[in-house]
């Protein structure tokens, strides 16, 4: 991750923004108080989101895990038009 402080920032701040989103590598934005921010891009914040959110949904990780593990030949198939 980089870093750079926050007057460079201001100075940069178009750059830094097409940097985190073509590379997506955050940047941390450094200040003399202690309290830095990091820059990401709107896609990378999206991802981190939705994982969140999905993470919150409870047992719902540990039953993707499950079924990761289950056979092919045991899984149950999808038949187009049933209900569940």
């Amino acid at each position: 991750m980089s870093i750079i402080n926050i007057t460079a920032a201001r100075d940069n701040l178009f750059k830094l923004v097409n940097d985190v989103n073509i590379g997506f590598n955050p940047i941390t934005i450094v200040n003399n108080k202690g309290k830095n921010a990091v820059l990401i891009s709107e896609d990378e914040w999206n991802n981190i989101s939705e994982t969140l959110y999905l993470y919150s949904i409870p047992g719902l990780v540990e039953s993707v895990i499950d079924s990761s593990k289950e056979s092919k030949e045991t899984r149950t198939k999808y038949v187009k038009g049933e209900k569940w």
